[in-house]
This record gives structure tokens, C-alpha cells and sequence, in this order.
């Protein structure tokens, strides 16, 4: 991960200090103490990210920022503000940049900024690189994809990205690419590539915190709020906010969410005036909502108001006709990446690839074939290289008997699994539960409870 970090800025001490703790953590660092220098260092040696005052002695932040997203459309920018420059800051957000801190900024915020920074970059990368290889398939900025459930995610988010729908709820399993859609929405909007999208994980950070970054907060409003500061609400003004995770926000910050969602106004923590928002708000979840509503988890009101126009992202068991495309994708992006000449995954290993539900999706396949061709293959991907639990030669006869017998009878949902599992050891063992049970691997408890649950009394 660690790049090249450009920072341009005329004080000495914010260069080495900051420059000091990016070296140290194994980033190539460059310093320049005006933005002439700068822009310089940067064509003389280009860096994979900038940290660039907005205030230098020869040039305005906003002039460089613009001139080096003239060098590099694509070049995170990270803009550095003293408290007051904050709407200039927001104008340097409007211009490209990915980001701004305050001064003095924590250490550890800028670094992890650094970092989420430059995984965006190389992500859109990597997908340049799929959209140049496979245009035919690749019909959205974020997705591979040939099969019909994902032609019509494809023609959803085109639709979505035209219109004014102002709350998207996106629901799908880990490792469907749900942030992937979002950004695919919001690019797909009238000057989207120009307008802010800003994403938080509600999973991440404890609820106050949650809150503050949110909403913001005026000075004062609690023992650390040294500063007023504007909440991501704000800051998306005319763009998009993601809630990636939002089934596991609070219920006392869904209230606050709700009220935004209805009156389109919200307060900073602490404040006491209503300021509006036009902001775009997509929503995510791998929970389901109805059943987080009924454990008392969700709030009902708001799961209505979130899913004004729902997307229910597939996972990679029901789009099985895309595992070949995504799994030479795959390999033709690892040879790239670890410098090898792996053929296309022959016919052999993609029947064993489709063959397996993919509990993981896409991010999992991503994962196997990433590590075949690291380790194992040296010039063909061949079924040894697929791990045993994938490929099934982990299992005994017996083990592989009873998959190849379940495989048999057709697609169907864990718990229609499980009551078919549970009649036949019932059945072998005569009804005796406390056997059936231990065969199971489940108590007794459990097992009753169970068969009480599927009706099997």
C-alpha cells in the first residue's frame, strides 16, 4: 500500500514532522515549501497523493490544486485549513479534492485519510483497467457482469443516477460490492465526478462519535469540541452521503436521522439553528432490516423512509454465470500485479468455482484466485490450486455422498437445508433426538427447538 506522498507547505515543522511519521510507517515522502516547487517535484517525479496547504506565499492552494488535477485527473488531494478557511476548504472539495484537514490535524486522522485515499485510487485503477480489457461486459463503472440479474442492476442504477431520488437503500450479503453501487449512482448523476461523495462505516465508531461526524458540532458543545466543525451532512452539499452498515446505527441516532430524512434540516450537536441539506443519501445494510425491525434493533419509520427506492443486490450463487468472466478478470489482474503469465482458468477449475455457494461472493472468489496465483500456480491455474474446501477434496466418501445428494435437488434457502438435514437424521435414527442431536452436532435443546420451529413435531 504505502506510495509516494507529496506535501507542499511553508512551514518547516508541519513538513518534517508529518513528513517523519510517513517515512517511518514505509511511504516515499517529498517536500516542497511553496507551491512553484511543488508543482515541479511533481513533474519531475509524480506522487500517488498530495498534501497541499491552502494558504502558500507564491500561489493559492485552489490554483495548485487545480493545476496538478490538470497533470493527474485522478491525483488525491489532501487540502490542509487553519480554523475560518472552512468554506474555502469545501470550494477546494468542489475543485477534486478528496479531502481536508484543519490544522492542527491528529496525526493518526491524516494517516488513515492517507490510506483510504490511496485504496480508492488503487481500486479505480484497477477498475480502468477492467473497463479497457472487457468494455462488453463491463456496462457500469464498478461491476463485471453478463447475466441478466446484473444487466438489470446495470439499467437501475442508469435510472437512478438520472432522476432526483434523494434515499436509496442498498441490501445484499457481504462482498456484493454495495459501496461499488453507491459510487456507481452517484457518477452516474448530473455532475457527479464533480460533486462530493463522502462515506462513513456506522459499524466504525461508537454513537456519539457517529453523531458529531454526521451532523458536526458548534464549539463547546462537549469536553473535547475545542472547535466548531461540520458534520459530512454539510460537507456533502449538492453530492452524495453513503451510511455503509446503517442496520447498525443506534436507535437514538436513527431519531436524528429519521427528522433529516423528513424535514430535510438537522443541527449541529450542540447548535440551536436548523440549517438545510441537498444531498443525496444512499444507505447499506447486509442485515435484514424487517427482522432487526421485529428484534426492536430498527426503527420501522425509518426503514420506509430509507427505502424510498430499494436495490437488492444479487449474490454471486445467483449469478453464477459470471464466475468465468469475474475469475479471468481475476487472474489477468493478479499476473499484472505479482509480474505472472497464468493462462485463462480452464475448464476443470471453473466447473469446481461454480460448483461452490460462495458464502463470501465476490470479494471471496477475488480472495481464492489472488492466492493461487501468489503461492501455487506457476503457469496454469489448475483445480489443485483451488482450495480443499472450495474444490471438496477435503471431504470423505460419505461427506462427498451427501453434498453430491443435496446438489441433486435443486437451489434452496439455508433453513429449507437445515429441515431436510434434520428429517433424514431424525428419520435414520428413529426419532431418537438425543442421537439425531449428537449426529448434528447441536443439544438436545437446540434440536427440539428447532423441530418445533419447522413444524416437524
Amino acid at each position: 500500500m504505502p506510495g509516494r506522498v507529496l506535501i507542499i507547505d511553508d512551514e518547516k515543522a508541519i513538513r518534517w514532522s508529518l513528513g517523519e511519521a510517513l517515512r517511518n510507517d514505509g511511504y516515499d515522502v517529498a517536500e516542497a515549501e511553496n507551491g512553484k516547487t511543488g508543482i515541479k517535484s511533481f513533474r519531475d517525479d509524480p506522487a500517488d497523493i498530495v498534501i497541499l496547504d491552502l494558504k502558500l506565499p507564491d500561489k493559492s492552494g485552489i490554483d495548485i490544486l487545480k493545476t496538478l488535477k490538470k497533470e493527474d485527473a485522478d491525483l488525491p488531494i489532501i487540502m490542509m485549513t487553519a480554523y475560518g478557511e472552512v468554506e474555502t476548504a469545501v470550494n477546494a472539495l468542489k475543485n477534486g479534492a478528496y479531502d481536508f484537514m484543519l490544522k492542527p490535524f491528529q496525526l493518526e486522522k491524516m494517516k488513515l485519510t492517507i490510506r483510504h485515499a490511496l485504496e480508492n485510487r488503487q481500486l479505480k485503477t484497477e477498475l480502468d483497467g477492467i473497463r479497457k480489457k472487457d468494455r462488453e461486459h463491463y456496462n457500469i463503472k464498478s461491476f463485471i457482469g453478463k447475466s441478466e440479474v446484473m444487466k438489470e442492476i446495470f439499467q437501475t442504477i442508469r435510472k437512478i443516477g438520472k432522476s432526483r431520488a434523494s434515499t436509496i437503500l442498498i441490501q445484499g450479503e457481504s462482498g456484493t460490492g454495495k459501496e461499488l453501487v453507491a459510487r456507481a449512482i452517484h457518477d452516474a448523476s448530473e455532475g457527479g465526478k464533480t460533486r462530493p461523495f463522502l462515506e462513513i462505516n456506522c459499524a466504525a465508531l461508537p454513537e456519539t462519535l457517529l453523531e458529531s461526524e454526521l451532523f458536526g458540532h458548534e464549539k463547546g458543545a462537549f469536553t473535547d469540541a475545542k472547535a466548531r466543525k461540520k458534520g459530512l451532512f454539510e460537507l456533502a452539499e449538492g453530492g452524495t452521503i453513503f451510511l455503509d452498515e446503517i442496520g447498525e446505527m443506534g436507535i437514538t441516532l436513527q431519531s436524528r436521522l429519521l427528522r433529516v430524512l423528513e424535514n430535510k434540516t438537522f443541527r449541529r450537536v450542540g447548535g440551536v439553528k436548523d440549517l438545510r441539506i441537498n444531498t443525496r443519501i444512499i444507505s447499506a445494510t447486509n442485515r435484514n432490516l424487517k427482522v432487526s425491525i421485529k428484534e426492536g434493533l430498527f426503527r420501522n419509520d425509518l426503514y420506509y423512509r430509507l427505502q424510498v427506492i430499494p436495490i437488492n443486490l444479487p449474490t454471486l450463487r445467483d449469478r453464477k454465470d459470471d464466475i468465468p468472466l469475474l475469475t479471468n478478470h481475476f487472474i489477468s489482474m493478479f499476473n499484472k500485479e505479482f509480474k505472472k503469465n497464468i493462462k485463462k482458468a480452464g475448464r476443470d477449475v471453473l466447473k469446481i468455482l461454480q460448483g461452490y455457494s460462495w458464502p463470501g461472493n465476490v470479494r471471496e472468489l477475488k480472495n481464492v484466485i489472488e492466492r493461487a496465483i501468489l503461492l501455487d500456480a506457476d503457469d496454469e491455474l489448475l483445480p489443485e490450486h483451488i482450495p480443499a474446501e472450495i474444490s471438496g477434496t477435503h471431504l470423505d466418501d460419505g461427506e462427498r455422498n451427501g453434498v453430491e445428494e443435496l446438489a441433486g435437488i435443486g437451489p434452496m434457502s439455508i433453513r429449507e437445508m437445515e429441515k431436510i438435514l434434520i428429517m433424514k437424521t431424525l428419520g435414520e435414527t428413529g426419532g431418537n433426538k438425543s442421537h439425531a442431536a449428537r449426529i448434528l452436532g447441536i443439544s438436545r435443546q437446540t434440536l427440539r427447538e428447532k423441530t418445533k420451529l419447522y413444524e416437524m413435531e
